[in-house]
């Protein structure tokens, strides 16, 4: 836990209150970012219900009170420069930077933070959950607000969350619902949102906020541009023409020509990513869990990492290696006869009737598309068909809330750097369902997982044995899911970018404001 002294702030509270020096003018000229990713970019607007592939533009666009450091591993300063917790963990006050703006013009101060967290943990949606235990929120002047506590969590972490940790204007406009809807953004970041066009191929334009905290000293880009390119070899050949700046995953073949590549560089990073298939535990033929289990062992999983190439890593149990809650010693193997076994005595197999499993996954990924493909070359010889269909994501997920598929693919990262958002979203009773897509209602593991964000706090030897338990439950005994690989980024982006880091904590997410342009 990270504590300052009082006198630390107070100096920060006095800051808060003085007139801030005007910063640096947004730079000049034309000079863009573009980001091509293989979705679309856009699937909810308002910064308290946002939860999927926007994250790559709102964590340029919005900011949060803290930030998680991939090199400490610790939460550091973003819109709060210091914060103190009490004792027994219940009580947190935050100390907010002085002299920042939201897109608005509005001064974002201690009221402003109170008036956002409060109106997203009311939205009940998304990740909202990670402020659960927030029992009130007080300000304690322009500069200060303090959390009161249910149950001790480490909220430092949980204020640098991918999602629902944004802080916003909620004074925007007399309606933020429809306000959102239209495009519009109210964030503090250092770009604003200036286009939008739904299902296009140029999405979105973001551009330079003149009166950004930080300034503008220096050579920055002053827009961002998020085109959706599918086909990943047209999004190569893009970046070869230097028409885009950063591609975040191409194929292991492309990846390869990226690297020979003159003025292309390459990134190659461990990351949080995790692929995941979902089983449909509620309707169709994959009710039985026999047939899940069957599933679970006819999945290549040494084979697919093979064929990627260094793309992917093993998987360990669900939650991935380097966060609290990954079980080490769980890699999975496929084991044929044993498919064979389970179809059988579920009525299914060369022996019995056939059957036919849909399963769904991003249009555009090679890599979801080389598991199907495997996947039904291996269930074919036991009279199991796979009816693979890739599909755009938005059309994708509003399938799957509708269970209109056997096996729903993603990929998944944390909310925040901790392994409970596997949990708590996914696997844990949901109605309607947002992300829990194995429609898994599970009271005793509802109950389990409910111990474990208290417990991270104060007893981390027991949050760990309950996550291990949690993960026995629901790839063993309730076989909801099969876990073939653990993502390693491998990026491409001109070599004219300078300054590109990569943060699993941040998942595709380029900070373009870091970058330094040149040639």
């Amino acid at each position: 836990m990270r504590r300052r002294l009082a006198a630390a702030a107070a100096l920060m509270l006095l800051a808060a209150c003085s007139t801030p020096p005007e910063p640096p003018q947004a730079p000049a000229g034309v000079s863009s970012f573009v980001y091509v990713e293989n979705l679309d970019i856009i699937t909810e607007w308002d910064p308290s219900k946002s939860y999927s592939n926007e994250i790559v533009a709102f964590q340029n666009v919005y900011e949060t009170l803290t930030f998680w450091n991939p090199v400490t591993k610790k939460s550091s300063p973003r819109l709060a420069t210091s914060w103190r917790s009490s004792p027994d963990g219940r009580t947190w006050t935050f100390n907010l930077r002085p002299g920042v703006t939201f897109h608005t013009g509005r001064q974002l101060d201690a009221v402003a933070v109170k008036a956002s967290i409060e109106r997203t943990m009311q939205a009940r949606t998304g990740a909202s959950y990670i402020w659960d235990a927030v029992s009130s929120i007080r300000v304690d002047g322009p500069a200060t607000v303090t959390f009161a506590l249910k149950y001790p969590v480490p909220l430092d972490l949980v204020a640098s969350s991918t999602y629902a940790g944004y802080i916003y204007d909620t004074q925007a406009a007399p309606d933020l619902g429809k306000f959102f809807a239209a495009g519009r953004d109210a964030g503090s970041g250092p770009y604003t949102v200036t286009k939008w066009q739904k299902g296009k191929e140029d999405e979105l334009t973001l551009s330079a906020y003149d009166k950004y905290w930080r300034g503008w000293e220096g050579p920055h880009y002053n827009t961002v541009k998020f085109r959706v390119v599918p086909d990943p070899d047209r999004a190569w050949r893009l970046l070869q023409r230097g028409e885009v700046n950063f591609v975040p995953r191409l194929n292991s073949r492309l990846f390869a020509e990226a690297a020979a590549e003159p003025g292309v560089r390459t990134s190659e990073r461990p990351s949080f990513q995790t692929a995941m298939m979902l089983f449909n535990t509620a309707s169709g033929p994959m009710r039985d869990v026999r047939v899940r289990r069957a599933v679970q062992k006819a999945v290549d999983y040494q084979g697919l990492i093979k064929d990627l190439k260094g793309a992917v890593a093993p998987a360990g149990g669900i939650v991935p290696e380097g966060l609290m809650g990954h079980v080490p010693g769980r890699m999975p193997r496929q084991d044929l006869a044993g498919a064979a076994q389970l179809l059988a005595r579920a009525g299914y197999g060369p022996a019995g009737r056939p059957l036919r499993l849909k399963l769904t996954y991003g249009e555009g990924d090679t890599d979801w598309h080389l598991l199907a493909t495997r996947l039904a070359y291996a269930l074919k010889p036991l009279n199991v068909t796979i009816d693979a269909q890739a599909m755009p994501w938005n059309a994708q997920w509003d399938l799957g809330k509708k269970r209109g598929q056997d096996i729903f693919v993603m990929y998944w990262w944390p909310d925040y750097a901790d392994g409970y958002s596997w949990f708590g979203n996914v696997f844990h009773s949901a109605n309607p369902p947002v992300f829990n897509l194995t429609y898994l209602r599970d009271h005793t593991l509802d109950a389990l997982l409910d111990t474990v964000p208290e417990l991270t706090v104060t007893d981390k030897a027991a949050a760990q044995r309950a996550y291990e338990q949690a993960t026995k439950r629901v790839l063993d005994l309730r076989a909801a899911a099969a876990m073939p690989w653990v993502v390693n980024y491998q990026r491409a982006f001109q070599g004219a970018v300078q300054g590109y880091d990569d943060n699993p904590a941040y998942p595709d997410v380029v900070f373009v404001y870091d970058l330094r342009p040149s040639g």
